[in-house]
């Protein structure tokens, strides 16, 4: 006589490991899924980035264009690229940067100032050989400031350097433009900043902003 009370323990054995192997292989499934969805999300967010790097590349590329004085095409390609991979090194607005450049030089190939100054970040030479180590760049005497690409590098740099040095975006752009004795003279004297300077990047960097929307 069939004992049918054994047989329901010996049929539940095997359902129970079938619902067990359900589990799991759901449980890998739902696994595999996430992971799955987590670097898609990543993929996605990469691509993202670089449309959004190769968009802010070709902004800065077209504004270049406009404005430049005797560059051909290659070379501004290449200032395109120094300019956004040196204002992000230091955490700056590539159009500040380039607020700075119209400012200071318009933008013309070779400018040379009154007083020395070179290049589109119009250096002066005894600045661009103390910064050009810190900025990776080689120093091989006064004509390394007519390298454009060097130029800004060294630039970028000393700017850095003085907002380190005084803490302020202002102040160090004033100290850029008329030298660190003059402003450290001003503020002993405790005298207001020369604004006109100040005044033109900001109009210069509202104006690009606004104009190549980056």
């Amino acid at each position: 006589m069939i004992q049918f009370d054994k047989l329901g323990i010996f049929l539940s054995r095997p359902i129970a490991f079938l619902l067990v192997l359900i589990y799991l292989v759901q449980s890998g499934l739902l696994v595999y899924l996430i992971a799955d969805k987590y670097q898609l999300e990543r993929q996605i967010s990469f691509q993202q980035t670089r449309i959004n790097e190769l968009e802010e590349r070709l902004q800065i590329f077209k504004a270049i264009d406009d404005f430049q004085i005797g560059f051909n095409r290659d070379e501004v390609g290449r200032l395109a690229d120094v300019i956004y991979d040196e204002s992000h090194k230091y955490g700056y607005d590539p159009m500040f940067v380039m607020a700075i450049i119209l400012t200071e030089s318009s933008f013309r190939k070779g400018q040379v100032s009154s007083k020395g100054a070179r290049g589109l970040m119009q250096v002066i030479p005894y600045v661009g050989e103390d910064v050009a180590p810190r900025a990776g760049v080689d120093w091989s005497g006064t004509e390394t400031l007519r390298e454009p690409e060097s130029n800004i590098k060294v630039g970028i740099r000393h700017l850095f350097e003085q907002v380190l040095k005084f803490g302020d975006v202002k102040k160090a752009l004033v100290s850029y433009n008329m030298g660190e004795t003059r402003l450290r003279r001003l503020m002993r004297q405790d005298r207001p900043l020369p604004g006109r300077y100040l005044k033109t990047i900001e109009e210069k960097y509202r104006m690009l902003k606004e104009t190549y929307q980056v």
